[in-house]
């Protein structure tokens, strides 16, 4: 990484999954850098809802390194999930033709119910499907998979955890970490922040600030997603031997009903 930017920058890892992002200082300058990100960075950043894109570099060894605008702030805490801007980013987000428009180049096809369905029955091995709580949240997606209907494709984030919502000094707010980038039903989206972070008799009202009414067709769209993610996130941990992590999403099942 040292040599993509000359002498005289102290580089820093940024910590994340992939260790794959640095920090880099120079003088009074900074950036934000990150081996092999996607394409779709460049028009994140155009729709402003990434930091700035300064540049991007191919290196002799085939990798792409972007910088990207080095901001002072802080991330979103779970109870500012509540606030409109983040209702507004999100609905500019699953409105933006933009960034359907790119992933649609890279390839990407939508992530529907029977692929989403489909990941959960791969992915989930034996000695969970004998707990019960993940049992019963499997017999639910495939009791109700016929009525999850999608009419409105749009760039889904996927993970819309609060750490991943940045603040700006200057009062701005911009949603990162877009490696699980999809084009799929907004009610995905919806259905992690609501269910995760704003208490049900509020749903309303976020969603007006969203733009959207909240009908008993798009709360099942919501339960069925969040259910679905549920499930492959008690996988992954499962599979990184983040045991407590796997307990706790487990357990969380428990907050759904299932008449």
């Amino acid at each position: 990484m040292d040599f993509s930017l000359g002498q005289d920058w102290e580089i820093t890892p940024a910590g994340g999954a992939t260790g794959e992002a640095y920090f880099a200082k120079k003088d009074n300058k900074r950036l934000f850098l990150k081996r092999n990100s996607s394409p779709f960075l460049a028009v994140l950043s155009a729709e402003g809802i990434v930091p700035k894109l300064i540049w991007t570099k191919r290196m002799e060894n085939g990798d792409v390194i972007t910088a990207q605008q080095y901001l002072i702030g802080r991330e979103f805490k779970p109870n500012e999930m509540a606030d409109k801007r983040a209702a507004k980013l999100l609905k500019k987000i699953h409105e933006s033709q933009p960034l359907l428009t790119m992933l649609t180049r890279m390839g990407k096809t939508p992530y529907g119910p029977a692929q989403m369905l489909n990941e959960v029955e791969s992915t989930i091995d034996q000695a969970l499907r004998n707990v019960k709580l993940v049992r019963d949240a499997h017999s639910f997606l495939k009791k109700e998979i016929s009525n999850i209907l999608c009419e409105e494709w749009a760039v889904c984030h996927g993970d819309v955890n609060h750490n991943n919502w940045l603040i700006s000094d200057k009062n701005k707010i911009y949603l990162i970490d877009w490696d699980g980038a999809m084009i799929a039903d907004p009610a995905l989206d919806l259905g992690l922040l609501l269910h995760w972070y704003i208490p049900k008799n509020n749903w309303r009202n976020w969603l007006e600030q969203y733009g959207k009414p909240l009908t008993p067709e798009l709360e099942l769209r919501m339960k069925w997603y969040t259910i679905a993610h549920t499930l492959i996130s008690i996988q992954w941990h499962k599979n990184k031997n983040r045991f407590r992590e796997m307990d706790y999403w487990i357990n969380y099942l428990d907050h759904f009903h299932y008449e």
